[in-house]
């Protein structure tokens, strides 16, 4: 390449710096001498409205910074007319009453300082005349209340219903110097409900938290159905009952429940219903048609036991050789009570070879049974009637045991029976005028029972299940 060349290059090279230098100076410094184009146009408008949204949006929020007082709710106020405030029940507002139930031992006097009642309370209760002698009549057990408002005054004292005191509560009401005393009135009803729920994984336990009783549950197990359900093996958690029941309520607190009226079970399916009446001047137990529920002898002689021996020929567990076995055995622990079979009369109490500590009963017809291995006797003697269901004697390990149990026999003219194949005759039905007043005794125990199976046990279809173990069948799927 020639000088001459060179040169022109680097003229050129020379030029397109200063264009260069040119372009980087800031445009808002020098006045912009060319075309726009488009993009030019493009960031000016863009530009141009952010600026407008800022002219807008900040002047707002500076207005709420600067000026916090500025920007404040308007309040009305009305004025109400009120009415004037009953003193009495500024009073009956004022009300605190605490209740004490006297404990074994405790006195009047440890009931005032334990509340902190001051003791010239205490003497004006104690010397008023018509209340003193009640006062010194008082029992463990008995519920007492105080009004005790927040000034630390003692307004009034109330005397539950109980021994010594009568069927109505007694309030002494504190006035100044004066004591007046007014019998408090008392609210009584009685209602017939039903109480239905699972057996669950306890009987007991079920219907306890419904608020059945031990009374209520000693009906269920050892009277009403104790010839039909083993209540150790015969139940699942699935199955139902009912029972029928009279509350008493007093002042709206339940004070009371009675025998059971009615009641049903579920076992295997099936329903099993008993109805109470009173049957020559004893309660018995039917169903719904009349027919006893009674039967000659009980099942079990022992409520819940486990029978660990059945009838038949076994190997004895003392004497270690093949023998026939002429009882059945329930295991059970020492000192559990053992129930007669049935009614009879009392034909041996004592001790009798390798069954220990016996008694035997005499039903009659050339029936007897035989209850051994006994850990002590109830009351009993020789000739002695006695009714089905009553406590002869306790369970133990007495005679060849190797652990406390009963052992049981039936006897039929002095042959061995096994007792747990025993069929005998139920007691007569009711027929004529008993089977009317049944019905009509009992209808409105069977119109409850009839209540909850409606609810509980009606099927999809509107049918109604016969059986209380039957469940609802599942309604049919859409589409």
């Amino acid at each position: 390449m020639t000088d001459s060349n060179h040169d022109a290059v680097r003229r050129e090279n020379l030029e397109r710096a200063r264009v260069n230098a040119d372009r980087s100076v800031p445009t808002d410094s020098l006045p912009y001498r060319g075309r726009w184009t488009r993009r030019h146009w493009a960031h000016a408008s863009v530009l141009t409205t952010m600026g407008v949204l800022l002219a807008a949006i900040v002047p707002g929020f500076s207005s709420v910074l600067e000026h916090p007082g500025d920007m404040q709710m308007q309040r009305m106020t009305l004025a109400l007319s009120l009415p004037k405030l009953d003193k009495r029940a500024a009073k009956s507002t004022d009300d605190q009453w605490q209740s004490v139930t006297l404990k074994p031992g405790q006195t009047l006097s440890g009931v005032f300082e334990e509340l902190g009642i001051p003791y010239d309370q205490l003497a004006r209760v104690m010397q008023h005349p018509k209340i003193k002698p009640t006062l010194r009549k008082l029992r463990p057990g008995t519920a007492l209340s105080f009004n005790l408002p927040a000034d630390g005054s003692v307004r009034a004292m109330r005397l539950e219903a109980g021994p010594g005191i009568g069927d109505t509560p007694i309030e002494l009401e504190f006035s100044g110097d004066t004591l007046r005393e007014r019998a408090v009135p008392v609210e009584i009803t009685t209602r017939t409900v039903v109480l239905t729920g699972e057996v669950g994984k306890s009987l007991f336990a079920s219907a306890r938290k419904l608020g059945l009783g031990s009374a209520q549950l000693n009906q269920l197990t050892d009277e009403m159905f104790k010839y039909d359900i083993d209540f150790d093996s015969d139940l699942g958690e699935d199955d139902r009952f009912s029972v029928v029941v009279d509350q008493t309520w007093k002042n709206g607190q339940l004070v009371n429940t009675g025998p059971v009226l009615a009641a049903t079970f579920t076992v295997d399916g099936k329903l099993k219903s008993a109805f109470r009446y009173m049957r020559d001047g004893k309660p018995e137990y039917f169903t719904p048609d009349g027919r006893s529920l009674r039967r000659p002898f009980i099942r079990m002689p022992i409520p819940y036991a486990r029978l660990s021996s059945g009838f038949g020929g076994r190997r004895h567990p003392v004497l270690g050789r093949f023998r026939l076995h002429k009882g059945v055995d329930y295991a059970a622990g020492t000192g559990t009570p053992i129930q007669a079979a049935g009614d009879a009369r009392v034909e041996f109490v004592g001790r009798k070879g390798g069954y220990g500590n016996t008694v035997i009963l005499n039903h009659g017809g050339g029936k007897t049974t035989l209850y051994g291995h006994m850990s002590r006797f109830a009351k009993l003697r020789p000739g002695q009637r006695v009714a089905q269901g009553t406590v002869i004697g306790y369970v133990g390990s007495t005679g060849l045991a190797t652990g406390p149990h009963l052992h049981y026999e039936f006897r039929v003219n002095g042959v061995h029976m096994n007792p747990l194949k025993m069929t005998l005759p139920p007691p007569t039905p009711l027929t004529g005028q008993s089977l009317v007043a049944f019905k009509s005794e009992t209808h409105r125990a069977l119109e409850k029972i009839r209540e909850v199976e409606d609810v509980v046990f009606q099927l999809d279809d509107g049918s109604r299940v016969a059986s209380a173990a039957a469940k609802p069948a599942p309604a049919p799927k859409k589409g």
